[in-house]
Order: structure tokens, then sequence, then C-alpha cells
């Protein structure tokens, strides 16, 4: 569903945010992306959805070559951003309605669409209210149900579950976990909580400095009774605390 060859990424100011990164992920895979502020997480997104344009390398995306046929690309994934993208004060119905429509659905597959993603995630006359009146969670899910509207097969979430409280974080990964055994979804996520990748994730991929240092199950890689949180910084912590003491040496 996704395979990159030395993607890469350096800005008109010499800055190389992504160094070479070969993963792969397969059909039906929810597949978590890790590293620290700065490591080229991102970006590494913002490529594979089309967001940016990579300096290097190759990439497959949904069955479609990312550089040639970033259109086709686009119309077979969904992206929610960390930010979210559903205005806050307007019934949700008529986003929803647009967004469809945008990706070339008539009005009656719009409803009938809108009627299915709204069940399956449980947001069933939410459409009519205003996002900024509902919960965290419903918000989330409500990005989601933007992101699903097209009938993507990759779905790319962006840290979804920042500033949820647990009852809404573990809502949500019930159902991240129905999209891919109900619809056969493919997921590719970022997030910062390292118990998240551990209970949802069946493999998840560790960037640093812009390269790939881990990749494997949560299992595999919690070897000798580590937990994922002592992996990730077996692994990060020492370059994070030595780029600390120089910021602190320099203030």
């Amino acid at each position: 569903m996704i395979k990159t060859s030395g993607l890469g990424k350096t800005f008109k100011d010499g800055a190389e945010a992504v160094r070479g990164v070969d993963l792969s992920v397969a059909p039906g895979e929810i597949v978590g992306f890790l590293g620290p502020n700065g490591a080229g997480k991102s970006t590494t997104m913002r490529m594979l959805t089309t967001l940016l344009r990579p300096t290097a390398g190759t990439a497959t995306v949904a069955g479609h070559d990312l550089l040639a046929e970033p259109r086709q690309v686009r119309r077979r994934i969904g992206y929610v951003a960390q930010g979210g993208g559903v205005p806050s004060f307007t019934p949700a119905k008529g986003e929803l309605e647009l967004q469809g429509m945008l990706y070339g659905l008539s009005r009656p597959a719009v409803a009938a669409r809108m009627e299915e993603v709204l069940a399956a995630l449980d947001l069933t006359g939410q459409e009519t209210k205003a996002p900024a009146t509902l919960s965290g969670g419903r918000r989330r899910r409500l990005d989601i149900a933007f992101a699903l509207l097209h009938h993507p097969v990759l779905l790319f979430l962006d840290e979804p579950t920042t500033g949820l409280d647990p009852q809404s974080r573990a809502g949500l990964w019930d159902h991240i976990r129905a999209l891919r055994a109900d619809r056969g979804m493919t997921v590719f996520l970022t997030t910062h909580y390292l118990d998240e990748a551990d209970a949802l994730c069946d493999r998840v991929l560790i960037i640093d400095h812009g390269r790939i240092v881990a990749q494997g199950a949560p299992a595999e890689l919690k070897t000798g009774g580590r937990t994922l949180d002592d992996v990730f910084l077996d692994l990060t912590g020492r370059s994070l605390r030595e780029e600390s003491a120089v910021q602190e040496a320099g203030a």
C-alpha cells in the first residue's frame, strides 16, 4: 500500500529534513510512525500525502506513483491533519456534502455515503450540530468522517488523539480498529503516545534525524522486558539530551 525507496526532502535553505527513507506498508496494516519533534515525521507524512514534493527517492502510494500521479494518489487516500479541518461554528452537514461533491460524488451518493460513514463512527445526527459544541472525541471522529467520504483505501492520521481524555482516546482506537476489521482499511498514523502505538499498531517505524532507526511489531521491539518507551528513548533519547544540553549552553 506504501512503498518508498530513498525518499528524501532537502529544503531551499539546505536543511535536510528526511534522509533516504525506505519503508513498506502492506494492505490492511495499522502502522505507527514515531519520532521526536524535528525527526522528520511530519515532513514524511506531508510527502506521502502529496502536500510536499520530495527532492530525492521514489514512492508508490495506494497503487500510484507519488511524483507522476499525485492526483490519483489523492483520490485513493484520506488524510486527517493534526489540527483537523472542520469549521467550528457551522453545522458539519453542508461541509460534508461539499467534500463529497468535490470528489465527484452526486448529491444522492453523498447523502448515502454520509449516512454510512456517520453511522460507522457513531456520529448519526451530529452532522446537524456545530463542531464547536461537540466533545473532543466526537470532533476527531468527525474529522475522520470527512476523510472517509470518497472511499479511500489508505487513511493517514496525524496525531489523531492529541488532547483527548483517556476514554475518548480508547473509543477512537476502537473505531480505527473497526475500519480495518470491517473495511480492510490500511492506516498510517503518527503519535507521541507510545502506549497508543503499542496497543493499536501492527508495526511501528521509528524515525530520528530524518532516517528510520528501527521498525517492527511492538512485541518484537520490546525485548528483555523493555517497554516501547524504553526502546524509543534508547534509540532517540541520547540525541535529544545532547540537543537539550546544547540549547541550554547557548541560552
